[in-house]
């Protein structure tokens, strides 16, 4: 079995995922979605310009302006049914600190007139819930490996019911292999690939 390599700032990373998981406990506290919304990018930014967990290369973080994120579109944020009973499927990747990362699909999330994304278990210890998405403008207006809308293990949970899970498209983001290739990121499988355009969340990197 592949063992995970020790980051080379763990107690950096620990921050990091500590100051993630604070920005998405505001952002659910807020009835506002709007207004969520733009607390995120605040903050997101935030940690992009400073932590030194930042995918912004170094020498780029003094002039980074910001990401590029779309206006909060309300039609996009979906209390999406999960469908339990799918068939199991599972994929694997190779990253760099977190060796390989395997996930097994646990459900199916319904968009309405958008499509599906699959829902995936993290198969590592404590596990998580991931969710990305791939769309029709990935490549051009967003990143081409898709972004993350759900990733419980680094804090970012929109929240769930018994029966649904909150998945708002405005806060799909870039992995941190969009901003520097030295990154190896989990990127979205064919189940969380939809025809539709979502313009949307962070958009592709200047």
């Amino acid at each position: 079995m592949e063992i995970a390599s020790t980051p080379a700032d763990p107690f950096g990373l620990l921050d990091w995922r500590r100051r993630v998981a604070s920005l998405y406990q505001r952002v659910r506290a807020d009835r506002d979605p709007a207004g969520a919304h733009e607390q995120w990018r605040i903050g997101r930014d935030d940690l992009l310009r400073s932590h030194s967990q930042s995918p912004i290369p170094v020498s780029e973080r003094s002039s980074f302006t910001g990401a590029p994120v779309a206006a909060y579109d309300p039609s996009l944020r979906f209390d999406a049914p999960i469908e339990h009973d799918v068939e199991p499927r599972s994929f694997e990747v190779v990253t760099g600190t977190d060796g390989t990362v395997r996930f097994s699909r646990v459900g199916v999330a319904r968009l309405g007139d958008l499509g599906s994304l699959d829902v995936w278990w993290l198969n590592q210890y404590g596990g998580g819930l991931f969710v990305p998405i791939k769309d029709a403008l990935a490549g051009t207006r967003t990143y081409g490996g898709g972004r993350y809308v759900i990733d419980t293990v680094k804090g970012a949970d929109l929240g769930s019911s018994t029966d649904c899970l909150i998945i708002d498209l405005n806060f799909a983001y870039n992995p941190s292999c969009a901003y520097d290739p030295a990154w190896a990121c989990p990127l979205a499988p064919p189940g969380n690939v939809i025809s539709a355009p979502v313009l949307a969340g962070e958009l592709s990197p200047r």
